[in-house]
């Protein structure tokens, strides 16, 4: 947070989605509460009281007449549940300044965003009222619903594990359990639950649960969406809407539909990922490899792209409007779904906490060796579109309604992107050279061992010796390249590595 507001920088600041600035020349503005409100629930931010806005945007200091009392109000409304819901702050989260050239007094508030159950941060004793989140550079009033949506947010379990006590287990769609029973044992050969009933079946996974009500067992939420009919989800998720929209001429408004609504097919989820994945990847150029007499047709591209998939799908609010809808053209691959980023979109690109909306499809899709638990999906779909030398992915949130946007550009990079992405890489091995772990070490070890002297390998030969990924293989041989252990020769694409003669 204290990196959003240095004074040595304060001619250089206007007011964006992260930083506003207040007067407060007749004390605490009401508009504070505003701003608390809307930073606290989306990404936090600073208030910077004692400051004004020039007509080009730009900020100068009007002062605070009595900063030491203004801050005693502040911590008094703030801790005032008929005023604010919730204090996030700390006393370190606010300060004084003295700026040099004016003697005037600022005074700087970092407001952290909320945690996930914490949320929503309201005024004035009023959830569906005093509930505001940014939006560029202004607060905005929620609405109804999407206060609701970030209820729905708050709980550990999430909304696709409600059981639908109103339903029996005949609202599922039995060919779609079928074909997904089929692919869970082509996945998991031999596996435990192969000679389970559908029912006994369809607990395990998620799709059912046992009601402590009637005692009886019930589709979940889940299961519905993965299994059911479109018109029998639209029973319990009015605005559900699945939309994918080919476009590679322009002449023609598209070239192919599937529409969940249609009704020449099921509509469901399970069928709408295998059928749409086909689409996006039948012009995926596709490597010639063979492994043993077997070529090899799933590449990091087809990957990366089914992981997009399913990031959409398992991050979905299927409560909200305008569904999910996929578009494909010559050049890109949009991908939109409803629902803000529940870790934040910083988070989520930098990788490594998993949070989705909806465990249960998530569980239902890792099931049958779809989707990524360790949340180091979307990095790896950045660092495989990098390999490629295509433009970075672009993720974009839209509010009032939320929605979250990634796209997926087949475009080259300009030779200032790849320099930029170099030089990311070189700070990257540097970054680890100074904590190489014992596991590391051993990799290491391994490869210089096995190498053998004027032979040159391929990283696909190393990530096969030490039973691990491509990328994780080429992060190891980068490293004993700037070590000096081994030589590099060849393109990006056709490298290859070779023991040092000062190994």
């Amino acid at each position: 947070m204290k990196e959003l507001f240095d004074l040595a920088k304060f001619d250089s600041y206007k007011e964006d989605n992260r930083r506003e600035v207040k007067k407060a020349e007749g004390g605490l503005p009401n508009s504070l509460w505003d701003t608390y409100s809307s930073f606290a629930n989306c990404y936090g931010g600073v208030i910077i009281l004692g400051v004004k806005e020039n007509e080009d945007g730009s900020w100068y200091t009007t002062g605070l007449k009595d900063a030491a009392k203004l801050k005693k109000d502040f911590w008094n409304t703030i801790n005032n549940r008929k005023k604010v819901s919730l204090n996030i702050l700390k006393d370190d989260d606010i300060e004084i300044y003295e700026m040099s050239h004016t003697d005037d007094v600022i005074m700087v508030i970092y407001v952290p965003i909320a945690k996930r159950e914490q949320k929503p941060i309201f005024i004035n004793d009023d959830l569906f009222g005093g509930t505001f989140r940014r939006n560029w550079e202004g607060d905005y009033h929620c609405t109804s619903s999407e206060v609701k949506a970030i209820l729905r947010d708050q709980t550990e379990d999430t909304m696709d594990m409600k059981i639908l006590e109103n339903m029996q287990m005949d609202v599922l769609n039995m060919e779609t359990v079928h074909a997904y029973r089929n692919r869970h044992m082509a996945y998991r050969s031999e596996h435990v639950w192969e000679q389970l009933k559908d029912e006994d079946y369809l607990e395990r996974i998620g799709a059912a649960r046992v009601s402590v009500t009637d005692r009886k067992i019930h589709p979940t939420a889940a299961g519905l969406l993965m299994f059911g009919d479109e018109y029998k989800i639209l029973y319990e998720y009015p605005e559900y809407f699945l939309d994918f929209r080919e476009l590679l001429d322009p002449s023609i408004r598209w070239t192919d539909r599937l529409q969940s609504g249609s009704g020449d097919w099921t509509g469901n989820l399970f069928d709408f990922f295998f059928r749409v994945y086909g689409k996006l990847v039948k012009d995926v150029k596709i490597p010639f490899k063979m492994e043993g007499a077997v070529r090899i047709d799933d590449t990091p591209v087809h990957k990366a792209i089914r992981e997009a998939l399913a990031n959409c799908l398992v991050n979905t609010d299927f409560y909200l409007p305008r569904g999910i809808v996929i578009k494909k053209d010559a050049d890109s691959i949009i991908m939109e779904n409803p629902g803000s980023i529940r870790t934040g979109k910083k988070q989520m690109l930098k990788g490594g906490i998993s949070d989705p909306r909806n465990k249960a499809l998530m569980k239902m899709l890792n099931m049958i060796g779809i989707g990524e638990r360790a949340g180091s999906g979307v990095p790896d779909i950045y660092s495989v579109w990098a390999d490629q030398g295509w433009i970075a992915p672009e993720v974009i949130e839209e509010y009032a309604p939320d929605r979250t946007i990634l796209k997926l550009s087949f475009a080259r990079a300009t030779a200032k992107k790849m320099t930029e992405k170099s030089d990311r890489k070189k700070v990257t091995e540097k970054s680890d050279r100074k904590k190489v772990t014992e596991k590391t070490k051993k990799q290491m070890e391994q490869i210089l061992n096995q190498m053998q002297s004027d032979v040159e390998y391929k990283v696909e030969e190393v990530a096969e010796w030490l039973n691990v990924g491509r990328t994780r293989a080429r992060t190891l041989l980068k490293m004993l390249a700037v070590d000096g252990k081994v030589s590099e020769t060849g393109a990006t694409k056709m490298k290859r590595y070779r023991i040092s003669n000062d190994k």
